[in-house]
């Protein structure tokens, strides 16, 4: 077989100019991008006649909320609402009840915004715009771009603004909010009334933990029982319950823990843990971080903990698809290497669907019907102090960073998630953005994880990497302005996964010869124009993706030596010609 493979003959009849060369690739590019095969993962949303997903609430206190305010939010000269509450009560899943009822009604438009902490200005307006169909102006004048969103923003009918997750004062006038323009209503949910204040809201409303008759109600719907508890079980279930004091989502995180729970002896176990951790207050901030730490223990299973964890690595409210996900942990050697592709997925299913059944994480599909899971914000929130102690994780994931301390890196990392920033300015003045001048070599010696995915990098210091000896995956995805890769990667001999997708001018992979521990390299959509030196000694690759690059030939020879490729990706690159029979070496040029 492996000679079969020897004996083909790469070659291209392409002589095309570089400047049509260059055309096609961008066509084909922004082709791929329409697809969103990775699922949509703005965390703003503008609809009109689309629902967002939400659970029921039932309560005459939630319903009177909800029909004050929709109320409110229709009147014509413009209303601003703030709804406030302590975290897991239910302020998110009643604004979205509010937003799925207001996006039914004729000509108003709802716009949502989860705003998380530590927002920027610059940031915020650019959410807003793109839900609008605004195309603000590049530059750092935000008075300016504060003036085009105004604009845009008033020149709707009826118009509601949805934001959620304000942590603190936002100056509408230095956003663009137009606050008391006629038809533009704003509400928001906090934690805090102060901010309910400070933003001059001219309606404010509590949400209340829930009653407990109303509160029994929730889990028993949660637990999904036909039938009756038996009477033993039910007096220990109402104890539970009444330990959740009344937070809809720490009583739907114990009813989903405790599902197809029939052993007594359980029920009365899950009583005394939470009641002594409530005494002890050992382990949260808050009542309802108890319940999601106790959700979190009662998994069990390390492998199914290890891979909730990983969620937390991405961005607050992101939407994270799931055939991504899996690909990170099977790069993480959370899923048996050793089984089928195929198999694998199922593994990775299995342990989401498990994950979103006892409440962890929330599953949906996108507009391409792409599923997806995220994580509630209390329950990231949960999950980051677990990983601040050990294992030590470093997320700083969607926050608008800057730049990196020198004190923020530590010996004792070993996960650190820093995608999903913009580091922009920092490359316009010609500093590492990554990494200040004064520490251009963090040492980690530890770190296993580094995912530096969507953060606007233009170059990385040679050494960058000399201390990461013990590196497995790096993700560099989505970098535009990186061109050439330093040199230190090529010492990174136990790196298993290396993704540069997207590093549209990447042009240059130093030599991969000592990375024979690498099973997954994926270097699509670059202007990458030949193998990468070393590619013949990658004997343990399983997953190799050429799509979208400037790739004309592969020496033959090569392919015969991967004998443990999986997944060869080939279907937009139309310059390397596969024989009909490469399904029978176990390679295939479509999606797996």
């Amino acid at each position: 077989m492996d000679q079969q493979v020897q004996d083909r003959r790469w070659y291209t009849n392409l002589s095309l100019p570089n400047d049509v060369d260059g055309l096609a690739m961008r066509a084909t590019e922004l082709i791929q991008d329409g697809k969103f095969e990775r699922g949509l993962t703005l965390e703003a949303y503008g609809s009109k006649g689309v629902s967002l997903l939400t659970r029921n609430l039932v309560g005459g206190a939630f319903e009177k909320n909800k029909h004050d305010i929709c109320r409110w939010l229709q009147s014509d000269e413009g209303s601003s609402v703030g709804v406030y509450g302590m975290g897991g009560v239910g302020k998110t899943t009643l604004l979205t009840h509010i937003h799925n009822q207001l996006q039914n009604l004729p000509n108003t438009f709802v716009c949502w915004v989860t705003v998380c902490q530590n927002f920027g200005i610059f940031e915020l307006q650019n959410r807003i715009a793109k839900i609008v169909g605004l195309s603000l102006s590049k530059g750092d004048d935000e008075r300016q771009r504060a003036a085009e969103l105004a604009r845009a923003l008033s020149g709707w009918k009826k118009l509601v603004l949805v934001l959620d997750d304000v942590w603190e004062y936002i100056p509408t006038d230095q956003v663009g909010i137009p606050i008391g323009a006629n038809g533009f209503n704003l509400i928001l949910s906090t934690r805090s009334s102060k901010v309910c204040d400070w933003m001059n809201c001219q309606h404010i409303v509590k949400v209340q933990p829930l009653s407990p008759e109303v509160a029994w109600g929730l889990f028993l719907e949660t637990l999904g029982r036909e039938t009756s508890l038996p009477s033993e079980i039910k007096a220990i279930a109402e104890g539970l319950v009444e330990n959740c004091d009344g937070l809809p989502l720490g009583i739907v995180t114990m009813a989903g823990c405790m599902k197809g729970v029939d052993d007594i002896c359980e029920w009365r176990n899950a009583l005394k843990r939470m009641e002594e951790s409530k005494a002890a207050e050992e382990y949260m901030e808050t009542e309802v971080f108890r319940v999601l730490k106790y959700s979190y223990d009662n998994l069990k299973d390390t492998t199914v903990q290890q891979c909730f964890l990983y969620c937390s690595l991405f961005p607050e409210d992101h939407k994270i698809g799931r055939d991504e996900l899996i690909e990170y942990f099977i790069d993480e050697r959370l899923i048996d290497g050793r089984k089928s592709r195929q198999a694998k997925f199922d593994t990775g299913h299995t342990i989401l669907n498990k994950l979103e059944n006892v409440c962890l994480l929330e599953g949906g599909k996108n507009g391409k019907n792409r599923r997806y899971v995220k994580m509630h914000d209390l329950i990231r929130d949960m999950a980051i102090q677990l990983t601040s102690v050990s294992p030590r994780f470093l997320v700083e994931a969607g926050v608008g960073l800057a730049d990196i301390e020198d004190e923020m890196w530590s010996e004792e990392l070993v996960k650190v998630s820093l995608m999903h920033n913009n580091l922009f300015w920092l490359v316009n003045m010609g500093c590492c953005p990554i990494s200040p001048p004064s520490n251009p070599s963090p040492r980690c010696p530890r770190l296993l994880t580094l995912l530096l995915n969507n953060c606007n990098i233009e170059t990385i210091p040679d050494c960058f990497f000399m201390h990461m000896d013990k590196l497995t995956v790096l993700d560099l995805s989505c970098n535009d302005n990186i061109v050439t890769l330093p040199s230190s990667i090529s010492d990174l001999r136990s790196l298993i996964a290396l993704l540069l997708r997207k590093c549209r001018f990447l042009k240059y992979v130093p030599s991969l010869e000592n990375l024979t521990a690498l099973r997954r390299l994926d270097i699509s959509w670059t202007r990458i124009a030949e193998v990468p030196q070393g590619m013949e000694m990658l004997v343990n690759l399983r997953y190799l993706d050429l799509s979208g690059t400037s790739i004309e030939k592969i020496p033959h020879g090569i392919l015969s030596k991967l004998c443990h490729l999986e997944y060869l990706k080939n279907s937009v690159c139309p310059n390397v010609d596969f024989d009909d029979d490469s399904d029978s070496y176990g390679i295939s040029d479509e999606d797996a």
